[in-house]
């Protein structure tokens, strides 16, 4: 690299630029000896020169051989040049608490400002607060912004001896005060500052952080390691498997390895080019990061010719007992009687198999494990099965295909998988696929077991969720009541809650039932902040009340649509003599009772108006603009009576089963839930007309909701999905 001179005031150094340069291991010559206030400037040998800390800072990023230090993709290279901006906020005395609270929120549940390792963005808001001193001091042993000390003390920890000698030096007094006490059984390690970011440094080879997950794959080396999500083409991903995808992507990036995205395409009955596409999809909506695509199909030859193999070894055979035979004869340790089968009859029977013929297709390929072993998946497991359907991509080729448990060690070790990340629901099968990789004669491959995400009420099954969809249960694979990636993103979820949702739930091997409602807890804390207000009346007796006081001609305000978030925009509110209001509303009015009109201001109902059966049809009342809303029991949603008014579908789902968890053995569909769906129709402000589909909104006083189809004309109506808002729920008896 260059030789640099950084040069500035001494009571004005540019911290976040010199602890970016000594935690990148990046040699600069110090010269403190501008004028005070003058702004820092740094000299390239070449004779460039650069007056501006930020731009430094970026640079500094992009040079450093550290993983990430600029972000992965240009989009967190763009959300590092936020916070490097943002971390002025912090000078600036009246905006200092505010500021802390900001990234306090928004380190609530992530380890970096950025992805899943320090970049520069850590290094500017870090150094931000440590050069403010004492006042920041103060507020770290405290415990009023807790997450945002823990991210604080986690840095300082980690490059405790680097970042010391800086504060002492340019800070002083003001600095990082008292050590930090770790609390971990790896103290020693942590406070050690080899364990840096910079994994070139690591004297173990493996990636010295540790954010979320807290653990280590076995035996993985920086830059070597070597992942695959391989999922099954025969329905949309759910939220299970996106837990397996984002581990996956975890630990790639952790270690600086690869991850290949692997169609595991060896059933043509269930599957599809539907499902591949739509499972692309769904990959690139979590954001998964990827660096190749394939196919276990692009193995097919491959495969077969090491069949032939094991079956010339001794190590497989075919056979023809009768399905339900052959799994009576595996629960009891019955050899088939095929077992004895010579090589060469043996290769006689699989070329039936491959023709496919009558004879073939009553035989299936099986390995020659243990028959006694007490872990029955060593007894002699199924490898090959012949199935006359054409492979959605390779055609009528083939009349036969491999088993997933003959496929993945086979494909897995030709791939180069360093670690194969199975859910524990699989753990009694991988003595098998380590068995299986043996008698191959292949490289080993790590298994690595997390624990399987399981939701209350809801099923995770492919196979069940197909019978939702053929039975017209439900829309499709994209439904607001599936648990697929799809489905809850139809129903109001931003992917950022399921992702934090899922981090949170880390790499734990662990069996658990999770509930619904912490992921839509994170969910509203992600979008009450940011989205917009609108207003609806309930279509079904709603009241019009007749303000006798009213404007006699109809005037437009315009308001926020979020009253504290500026991005959200602005909306036209009509204001008119006659106003909609709900019917409940209106039930829970008393004459003479002062309300509050939201938006508006106060006014006092004079009369209620109800028909013979003591339904509510019309109230009649004067505004009292200048009363207190702070004195009225009843705050109060209304609409104008316009014709600009919108006709509005609000859909409400409820879980598909009625049974928190089925047991052992038992039926899902005695548990369907026999009512999921409910409509209620209404009137919303006409501003709504503008919605696009996908934009989540609050309607005032009813909850969250996604716009799943927008306004097309007026006789069809805006269909609103709610958005559950994180208090539990059960299903509903309807």
């Amino acid at each position: 690299m260059r030789d640099i001179t950084l040069s500035f005031a001494a009571d004005n150094p540019p911290l976040s630029v010199i602890v970016a340069a000594k935690i990148a291991g990046i040699s600069l010559t110090v010269d403190p000896s501008l004028p005070s206030g003058a702004d820092c400037t740094f000299h390239f040998s070449l004779g460039l020169k650069v007056g501006n800390a930020d731009i430094f800072l970026r640079y500094l990023g992009r040079v450093a051989k550290i993983s990430n230090f600029y972000g992965q993709d240009p989009i967190e290279s763009m959300q590092i040049d936020e916070w490097i901006e943002y971390a002025h906020v912090f000078s600036k005395g009246s905006e200092f608490e505010h500021a802390c609270s900001y990234v306090n929120d928004y380190l609530s549940i992530r380890t970096f400002l950025v992805g899943y390792s320090l970049s520069v963005a850590d290094i500017a808001i870090w150094s931000s607060l440590a050069g403010i001193g004492q006042r920041w001091e103060s507020l770290r042993k405290s415990k009023k912004y807790q997450n945002l000390a823990r991210w604080f003390n986690s840095i300082a920890t980690e490059y405790n001896v680097l970042l010391s000698e800086v504060t002492t030096m340019y800070v002083g007094k003001r600095g990082l005060g008292k050590p930090i006490t770790i609390k971990s059984k790896d103290k020693e390690q942590d406070a050690n500052p080899s364990t840096s970011m910079n994994v070139e440094n690591n004297d173990k080879g493996k990636a010295g952080s540790r954010p979320t997950f807290e653990v280590d794959l076995p035996d993985a080396k920086v830059g070597e390691v070597c992942l695959r999500f391989a999922p099954e083409p025969s329905g949309f991903l759910h939220i299970g498997h996106s837990k397996a995808a984002l581990l996956n992507q975890y630990f790639a990036q952790r270690y600086q390895g690869r991850l290949i995205i692997r169609f595991d395409d060896t059933n043509p009955t269930k599957e599809s080019n539907e499902f591949v596409d739509n499972l692309l999809k769904d990959i690139e909506t979590l954001g998964i990061k990827y660096d190749a695509v394939t196919y276990t199909s692009d193995y097919f030859p491959q495969l077969m010719e090491m069949a032939e193999n094991l079956i010339l070894k001794g190590k497989a055979y075919v056979d023809d007992t009768p399905r339900e035979q052959m799994q009576k004869e595996r629960m009891d340790g019955i050899e088939s009687i095929s077992r004895s089968n010579s090589p060469e009859t043996n290769m006689e029977l699989w070329k039936e198999m491959i023709a496919g013929s009558e004879g073939g297709t009553k035989c299936c390929l099986r390995g020659k494990l243990d028959m006694q072993d007490p872990n029955k998946s060593l007894r002699d497991p199924v490898y090959y099965r012949c199935n006359p359907v054409a492979h959605h991509r390779i055609g009528s080729k083939y009349k036969l295909y491999p088993t997933y448990d003959f496929a993945c060690p086979f494909v897995d070790a030709t791939e180069g998988i360093t670690h194969a990340l199975r859910s524990s629901e699989y753990h009694d099968r991988n003595a098998q696929y380590y068995r299986v990789l043996e008698d191959m004669a292949l490289r080993k491959v790590q298994i690595y077991e997390f624990s399987r995400l399981n939701m209350v009420y809801t099923l995770l099954s492919k196979r069940k969720l197909l019978w939702f969809v053929q039975n017209g249960k439900v829309e499709g694979w994209d439904d607001p009541r599936f648990p697929t990636v799809q489905g809850i993103v139809r129903r109001g979820l931003k992917i950022e809650a399921l992702i934090q949702f899922i981090l949170e739930q880390g790499a734990s091997k662990n069996l658990n039932l999770m509930e619904w409602d912490k992921l839509w807890t994170i969910n509203k804390k992600i979008i009450d902040p940011v989205c917009p207000r609108h207003t609806a009346v309930l279509a079904e007796k709603r009241v019009l009340l007749t303000l006798i006081d009213g404007p006699d001609q109809a005037f437009v305000r315009i308001i926020p649509r979020h009253k504290k978030f500026e991005g959200a925009g602005s909306k036209a509110t009509t204001f008119t003599k006659n106003i909609w209001l709900d019917n409940s509303d209106a039930l829970s009015i008393s004459v003479n009772e002062e309300i509050t009109l939201m938006d508006w201001g106060n006014a006092i109902i004079k009369e209620i108006k109800k028909d013979g059966d003591g339904n509510v049809t019309e109230l009649i009342g004067g505004l009292h603009l200048e009363g207190s809303v702070k004195s009225t029991k009843l705050k109060l949603t209304w609409l104008p009576e316009i014709h600009e008014l919108v006709n509005l579908s609000l859909l409400e789902f409820d879980y598909l089963i009625t049974k928190k968890k089925l047991e052992e053995g038992e039926d899902f569909i005695d548990v369907v839930n026999p009512c999921t769906k409910k409509e209620t129709l209404a009137l919303g402000d006409s501003n709504m007309r503008n919605l696009q589909r996908g934009e989540i909104l609050q309607l005032e006083r009813k909850g969250y909701f996604r716009c799943d189809v927008p306004f097309i004309k007026p006789s069809k109506p805006i269909v609103l999905v709610a958005i559950p808002d994180g208090r539990q729920q059960t299903p509903s008896s309807k």
